[in-house]
């Protein structure tokens, strides 16, 4: 019968997950802000909008498990953005769209 290795509390190891840049290649996930999810769409006349879609729109989000589209910027990188389809259980790639600003929808 094994035994689980005991627990450290001292000691945390992360791995540190990359982040495949269109323009720079697999980098340090630090190096990259999160902007959100790619299916939120921003209202193109925010005057004309209800307190009930600001409200969507700012606040309210799912927790997808799976597959999910995201916004990202590589701040401290080439400065650019992207969208990244990844799978939020282990973080893998699957897909990168080059974009210049996140996108914005009727």
């Amino acid at each position: 019968m094994s035994v689980a290795p005991a627990l450290n509390p001292t000691r945390i190891d992360f791995k540190m997950q990359l982040i495949p840049c269109p323009w720079c290649g697999p980098r340090n996930e630090n190096e990259f802000v999160y902007q959100g999810d790619a299916k939120i769409l921003r209202p193109l006349d925010p005057s004309a909008a209800s307190d009930e879609e600001w409200t969507s729109y700012l606040y309210l989000r799912d927790n997808p498990r799976g597959m999910h589209r995201e916004h990202w910027n590589h701040r401290y990188g080439c400065r650019q953005w992207f969208e990244l389809e990844r799978n939020t259980l282990d973080h893998t790639a699957i897909a990168l769209t080059s974009i210049v600003t996140p996108k914005e929808t009727s």
